[in-house]
């Protein structure tokens, strides 16, 4: 048995030519590109190039971009005032706050001052609360969003389905395991401290992981016939590397998302998604 692979480069491609489309017609109706500022903090290297990264990406949907730059010794205040300016301006429709951030902010608290109607990232808890309720407008987390995304493109159900998410976090885990249970899915949330983690494993339909350990879920965890979403991106000195043993869980689930190439490029994808959604809300 040999897992279907599921495709996020394709998929990533299919989600931004519809985005294109529907920015270019939003563009020409309302006189109105949808733009996406994104706040870097401090002079880290990896978030100035995902920063780049997220420029490419909205250039090649045909959004625009703004980059505000903060010193390494910008205080917590001027950093909740450089969003609060973000807030106001009716030019801005997504805001995001890149990590890492210096150990003066508290990004916790930071994230409260994102107006939830341009949160993109779905990281106030506002937005969090809302998926919980289903009380929309409400915006959730680009990669829990792709991932559902390549599964419903691949044609799995989830009613009556019992998934498990291993991982709790409030950017993938949680707001996983509530699109799994709105999908009406028998929805599990195991982590680190459960108990006899590999055997909870085993009982999914739908394994989901996000646990930030390199090939730490093995093949026998998982259920024959299985769909596995890898989550996991960790850089190792053999490249970048899933939560899963993937070469050996191939052998095993029916369907599994590939890293590289698997969640990553959706992420991308549902992340310029969010942002004209969040520009449509601004036209009313």
């Amino acid at each position: 048995m040999s897992a279907h692979l599921l495709d996020g480069k394709n998929l990533s491609k299919e989600i931004k030519n519809r985005v294109k489309t529907e920015v270019t017609a939003f563009t020409a109706a309302h006189s109105v590109t949808p733009t996406l500022a994104v706040v870097l903090i401090g002079d880290d290297g990896g978030a100035a190039g995902y920063a780049r990264a997220i420029e490419k990406n909205c250039a090649s949907v045909s959004m625009a971009f703004r980059g505000v730059e903060l010193g390494a010794d910008t205080t917590q205040a001027q950093a909740a005032a450089a969003v609060n300016a973000l807030n106001d301006d009716p030019t801005i429709h997504g805001i995001m706050v890149l990590e890492p951030v210096p150990a003066q902010v508290d990004l916790d608290v930071l994230v409260l001052s994102i107006a939830p109607t341009k949160d993109v990232d779905g990281v106030n808890p506002i937005n969090a609360g809302r998926l919980s309720a289903q009380r929309p407008p409400f915006f959730v987390p680009a990669t829990p969003l792709g991932g559902v995304a390549l599964m419903e493109a691949a044609g799995v159900e989830f009613k009556g389905k019992r998934v498990v998410m291993l991982g709790r976090s409030d950017i993938v885990g949680k707001p996983m395991a509530m699109l799994m249970l709105h999908r009406h899915a028998t929805v599990t949330i195991a982590h680190s401290r459960t108990v006899d983690l590999p055997a909870r494993c085993r009982e999914a339909d739908i394994l989901c992981v996000a646990i930030g350990r390199p090939e730490m879920v093995k093949a026998d965890w998982v259920k024959p016939g299985a769909v596995v979403v890898d989550f996991g991106t960790t850089y190792t000195d053999d490249g970048l590397k899933g939560d899963c043993d993937q070469a050996a869980i191939a052998e095993v689930a029916g369907m599994l998302t590939p890293v590289p190439g698997g969640t990553g490029p959706v992420t991308n994808a549902m992340l310029m998604a969010n942002v004209l959604e969040a520009a449509k809300l601004a036209v009313g």
